[in-house]
């Protein structure tokens, strides 16, 4: 599969995120053989923490389906450019590659806020953004213009 296909699979996971009245964030991780071996979405709200994001769920399962914590022959796909705390779990579990959607200017850590990739950590993830940009980005403003309306 391209990376096209996997990244509408982690924008089908994003889309159960808005059901639940989660911000939509979809993440898949990807195995070197093709294999999805960690689906995740934005749960904050349903699980009343700020821990619960898309992929730091994808990379939890992961790591149990494949039985250990490093990563290193993994892609992460996500719909919207990782944050510092989703930045640092791709570093620790040593993933090869992130692929994602959507630039966030207000928290991304792959080069819109900040760029992990240029610090001085022991792992830097070959990073690939703007897939599905268009797509990813209009389901994160759909989210937010329905959210602003049923707010008045």
């Amino acid at each position: 599969m391209e990376d096209a296909a996997y990244m509408r699979r982690a924008l089908e996971l994003a889309a159960q995120a808005a059901q639940e009245g989660e911000v939509p964030v979809g993440a898949v991780v990807v195995w070197e053989d093709g294999q999805i071996v960690g689906e995740g979405r934005n749960r904050r709200e349903v699980g009343k923490t700020a821990l619960a994001h898309a992929e730091l769920e994808a990379i939890a399962q992961a790591c149990r389906k494949l039985g250990g914590w490093r990563l290193h022959k993994a892609t992460l796909y996500v719909t919207l450019e990782p944050c510092p705390m989703c930045a640092g779990a791709v570093v620790n579990a040593r993933i090869r590659r992130v692929v994602f959607g959507a630039r966030d200017p207000k928290a991304g850590c792959f080069g819109s806020v900040c760029d992990f990739g240029g610090m001085a950590f022991n792992h830097h993830p070959v990073v690939d953004g703007g897939v599905l940009e268009a797509e990813c980005a209009g389901q994160l403003k759909e989210f937010f213009r329905a959210l602003r309306a049923r707010r008045g």
